[in-house]
């Protein structure tokens, strides 16, 4: 529903709630009338119009500017017509006008549909009519005519600012849905693609020959896929021989990023889905070998099937990091706990840790492991991804999942299902 939606639905009540008032003042002032007769068949009119024109304020697309034009038409009439039927002194004395407050309507309706300016335009001619009925600037006169002028200006103002803020939220809202998205590609492309290419780049350097110059394709294919999916635009800078070519980028070797090239792609997660339970051991478990240890509950670690595998890639992630910075030979330990308000997998290697700072400048490079696969993955289970190293003394990853968060996660995918 637009925000300006209520104010329509409070217009239409008011033009109602106004017409039996002034019908009121009709049947009460009807013996002092000098022509009863003319105000009876003006009020007659006035009913008839806010009848079939009641839908018309009901929202912004019926509102015409046809409508509002003959809408006001009948209020200046009313208020035109009011020293025809009534006495000098009557009016003299400050008696409404045949329409009365049912004016406001009119005037109001242009705030609403066109904003303080339309609603200012249309109080200025309201004002003239009623200068005109009254043949002087009485005071109380100028009064109540202020009191409309300020009224329709500050709804019309609201009603701007109102509408503003609205697109301002909805383009918020489309940037940030296309945001996770990209981010949720960028994740499973460094899982996969990414990582194929690092290994055919670093592959080929080793054999040397015809195989070096496909490797070095794929690492400029890396390059490009990794800036594509950290910024989202790819502008290839021009050669010489006017072939498209990769920019330049530091050498990411030896950067304690979360995402460099690794030895091999790591063992891949099952399929992900926001079905039934999952034990999350049975997920880790391919993870272990000759350098790896994996030290599990005796119990099983049950989480939706969709957590479950977002939680295991993430830890694949920083497995990918230690076999990359820590060398093929380092070794690396995960610890799952099962604590009873969150689940709990800890990652820990041998490797000669991280400088301060340097998670940070890669991230900034756009080097995505940290950014997006490890610390994106948690962000959006609820839970939180930590990191604890220093030079010399190995890295410790420290991945929490509360199960609060977890469930939700689950009752969200199932009502996007």
């Amino acid at each position: 529903m637009s925000v300006e939606q209520p104010l329509w639905q409070a217009l239409t009540a008011y033009r109602v709630l106004t017409l039996l008032y002034a019908l009121g003042l009709c049947v009460y002032s009807f013996d002092d009338y000098d022509h009863p007769v003319g105000a009876v068949v003006y009020m007659a009119v006035l009913t008839l119009w806010t009848a079939l024109t009641f839908r018309m304020v009901s929202s912004a697309e019926r509102c015409t500017r046809r409508f509002l034009v003959g809408d006001l038409g009948i209020a200046v009439t009313g208020i035109l017509l009011t020293p025809l039927v009534d006495n000098h002194d009557r009016i003299a004395e400050g008696t409404p006008t045949l329409p009365s407050i049912w004016t406001m309507g009119a005037v109001l309706g242009f705030a609403i549909k066109g904003g303080w300016r339309w609603g200012a335009s249309a109080s200025t001619v309201v004002c003239a009519a009623n200068v005109i009925e009254r043949g002087e600037f009485a005071q109380d006169t100028i009064h109540m005519l202020s009191l409309v002028w300020v009224a329709s200006v500050g709804i019309g103002y609201v009603v701007e600012v109102a509408r503003a803020s609205e697109r301002t939220l909805a383009r918020a809202l489309r940037i940030e849905a296309a945001t996770r998205e990209r981010e949720r590609l960028a994740r499973d492309i460094h899982d996969s693609v990414l990582q194929v290419l690092a290994m055919v780049q670093r592959r080929g350097a080793a054999i040397g020959g015809e195989a070096a110059e496909l490797g070095r394709m794929a690492g400029e294919q890396e390059i490009a896929l990794r800036t594509l999916v950290s910024t989202g635009l790819v502008t290839p800078s021009r050669g010489a021989d006017g072939v498209d070519a990769v920019p330049d980028l530091p050498d990411p070797d030896g950067l304690p990023d979360a995402v460099g090239p690794s030895a091999e792609p790591s063992v891949p997660g099952p399929e992900r889905s926001d079905g039934g339970p999952c034990d999350l051991r049975a997920l880790l478990a391919p993870h272990a070998g000759s350098r790896v240890t994996f030290s599990e509950p005796g119990a099983p670690v049950v989480l939706p099937a969709g957590v479950a595998g977002e939680l295991a890639a993430a830890v694949g992630a920083a497995l990918d990091n230690v076999r990359v910075h820590a060398g093929q030979d380092a070794h690396a330990w995960i610890l799952l706990e099962d604590e009873p308000d969150a689940v709990m997998v800890t990652v820990r290697d041998d490797g000669p840790g991280i400088p301060e700072g340097r998670l940070a400048d890669a991230e900034a490079e756009g080097r995505l492991g940290v950014a997006l696969s490890i610390r994106g993955r948690l962000r959006d289970l609820g839970g939180t991804a930590a990191w604890i190293s220093a030079p010399g003394q190995g890295t410790e990853v420290e991945l929490t999942v509360p199960k609060a968060s977890a469930r939700k996660a689950k009752t969200k995918g199932e009502a996007a299902r």
